[in-house]
């Protein structure tokens, strides 16, 4: 028998768990809000995109600084205080997660931090720190539990000098050397961070590129950068195996031109995320699940048992805080009745790298695969005013166009500040905008952003800043 009850479940208070409460409450429903974390907000908040982009902050001023002598600007090297940068990127988290505790009180969400384990589809037990255990009956639940670094166990060798993400955004010191095991957006943007810090860092990819599945237009500036700002990267080679020696982490590689074994005094695994599907009774619900341990959801993130659904990185790639921002809303929208749907056509990607990557829509590999025809430009930030005054032309905008209706089917950036610049893209894609609206719509001079409208004029004629010699 049930100790209390609640109108709606929301296991997991990340940026799909506690948005979805908040909206549910708006809606006047009985919210009880669990989460096992001693704050509120996730791996996102707490473990994961919010301390990283604090840190990648530093980071871009460690490098600014460094490259402002090329302007007649010199400053002494940074004294790096570990312990007040730890503070630092600390008391962003406690802030945030704060607001969140807050929210939760003025909006009626009953939060309580405790281990919420499924007895069936419709009783929760919960765990508490303090040893107590009270169940909890409920008559709908959004099931948020997020997901977790993939580490295979060849790599896992009960040592610390072998880390996760959320190991190395504890910045337990700074290693001399560094190797990153994965070149995907985690891996370069914590070797981004301790390369600034002064950590010798190594990233090895198993395949031939760095962010496989990314644009290669996109990848090759920031790859040129980080050729300068790393000691090695190498790809199209495998870490065969990891060996704990009072020296450091022996790395045994295999990889044209690597060396067979490289000691390093850390080690990073990134090589991905993996739903958090398992240990919390899932199975004692009814709730189906893919071979990949993704919960099986329709596009109103209805599981198999229709008054549970699942949204966020549980609920299927792409594993993406916003994205679930998202489906927590059209999740409680459909509860109540409504007809919303998961049928967004653009979801943004940013790689907060520096330079920063973006994307959104259909980009020209994936056209190319598909067998849909397109129209792709570009437009190279060294033709940027505001580019040029910031020192970092390296950049380039492009533009995936229908060549029939000249609709804005994609969009990808790189470039400072490319993540910023994302949202007026999605829009365009979600839209349904055709070029000529992005050409005639007066963008402010000099920013970024005219990139966008000069490669929209490029498809139908010339950009002002921009000239391509037409073909005979």
């Amino acid at each position: 028998m049930a100790d209390s009850q609640t109108e709606l479940l929301v296991l997991g208070g990340g940026p799909g768990g506690y948005p979805a409460a908040f909206e549910a409450a708006d809606h006047g429903m009985k919210v009880l809000l669990v989460d096992e974390g001693a704050r509120p907000g996730g791996v996102c908040l707490n473990r994961g995109c919010i301390p990283s982009k604090a840190l990648l902050h530093i980071a871009k001023l460690i490098n600014e600084s460094h490259e402002a002598s090329e302007w007649g600007l010199t400053f002494s090297s940074p004294k790096i205080d570990l312990a007040k940068l730890r503070d630092f990127k600390n008391g962003v988290i406690t802030k945030l997660s704060g607001g969140i505790t807050e929210l939760s009180k003025v909006r009626g969400v009953k939060l309580v931090a405790a281990r919420g384990t499924f007895l069936d589809a419709n009783t929760v037990e919960l765990k508490h720190a303090d040893g107590k255990i009270e169940r909890v009956s409920f008559e709908k639940a959004i099931i948020a539990t997020g997901s977790s670094p993939a580490v295979p166990p060849m790599f896992q060798l009960g040592d610390p000098r072998v880390m996760d993400s959320t190991g190395a955004l504890e910045l337990a010191d700074i290693p001399g050397s560094l190797l990153v095991v994965g070149g995907g957006y985690i891996g370069l943007e914590m070797g981004t961070v301790y390369a600034a810090l002064g950590s010798k860092v190594t990233v090895v990819e198993l395949t031939s590129g760095l962010l496989p599945g990314a644009d290669r237009d996109l990848v090759r500036p920031l790859q040129k950068r980080l050729e300068k700002q790393f000691a090695a990267l190498h790809l199209n080679t495998k870490v065969e195996a990891l060996k704990a020696t009072k020296a450091g982490i022996e790395a045994t590689l295999a990889g044209e031109g690597v060396a067979p074994k490289m000691t390093f005094d850390r080690v990073l695994i990134s090589i991905g995320r993996r739903p958090n599907s398992k240990g919390f009774g899932l199975e004692a619900t009814g709730v189906a699940v893919d071979e990949k341990g993704f919960i099986k959801v329709d596009r109103q993130l209805r599981s198999s048992v229709p008054h549970i659904f699942a949204i966020g990185d549980i609920a299927g790639e792409p594993m993406l805080a916003h994205k679930a921002t998202r489906e927590a809303k059209i999740a409680v929208e459909a509860m109540n009745g409504g007809k919303a749907e998961f049928d967004n056509i653009a979801i943004p990607a940013v790689v907060f790298t520096d330079p920063e990557i973006a994307w959104c829509g259909l980009m020209e590999h994936e056209a190319a695969a598909r067998n849909i025809e397109v129209k792709v430009v570009k437009f190279p930030w060294a033709a940027s005013g505001r580019a040029t005054t910031l020192s970092r032309n390296e950049g380039l905008t492009k533009l995936i166009i229908d060549p029939k209706t000249e609709r804005v089917l994609g969009v990808g950036l790189v470039g400072v500040n490319a993540g910023e610049m994302i949202a007026e893209a999605t829009l365009a894609v979600e839209t349904a905008a055709v070029a000529r609206d992005l050409a005639e719509t007066i963008h402010a001079h000099p920013t970024l952003s005219e990139t966008l409208m000069e490669a929209a004029e490029s498809v139908f004629g010339q950009a002002t800043h921009s000239y391509r010699p037409k073909r005979s």
